[in-house]
């Protein structure tokens, strides 16, 4: 598949993907990206997130790629008996873990517990070593019981702009070959 031929669902997390995040520049450099406005985006409600990716994913032209970063995790994985088009693929990165009762702010937990039925579609879970919002193993836990591909970032903090990650060379690369991997 190629990028173009498909709708790309930029899912951001709390407080949204600022111009420098790797989210806002893919959307920025993808034709066929669009992001999923959330009312608000500082005090999220899982009904609300949830509801505005569902509208964005069953209004869809073409085969869906979801591309979500942290509490953009949970929502779509929360959403996904919802969708009534297809899901080509997920590419997920720095999932929170929002089962954790030291989890701050606190109401990211009511984006938890994570479901953890294996998803009916193929994806990639991408997740750092040092993620404040997540222990690896946690991570890893969470995308064995998805049967997403799991992919070690090394020790790479939150994956977005304030630990680096504004391009993310290697992130945008491995979302090429993962979607090229795909089938419409």
């Amino acid at each position: 598949m190629k990028a173009k031929d498909a709708d790309i669902l930029i899912i951001p997390g709390y407080t949204n993907s600022g111009p420098d995040h790797w989210q806002t520049r893919w959307e920025e450099k993808l034709s066929s990206a669009r992001r999923v406005e959330q009312t608000e985006w500082s005090k999220p409600v899982l009904v609300d997130w949830k509801n505005n990716l569902v509208e964005a994913v069953n209004a869809a032209q073409k085969p869906v790629v979801l591309v979500a970063h942290s509490l953009g995790v949970a929502t779509a994985v929360q959403a996904v008996p919802e969708f009534r088009n297809k899901i080509a693929g997920a590419f997920f990165v720095a999932p929170p873990d929002v089962a954790n009762p030291n989890v701050r702010p606190r109401h990211l937990m009511t984006f938890g517990p994570y479901p953890r039925d294996p998803l009916p579609f193929p994806s990639i879970t991408v997740a750092s070593r040092n993620d404040p919002f997540c222990a690896f193993d946690v991570a890893e836990d969470i995308a064995g019981a998805w049967g997403s591909l799991f992919i070690d970032a090394g020790e790479r903090g939150h994956i977005n702009a304030e630990s680096g990650h504004g391009p993310w060379p290697e992130g945008t690369l491995t979302f090429a070959k993962f979607v090229s991997n795909l089938t419409p």
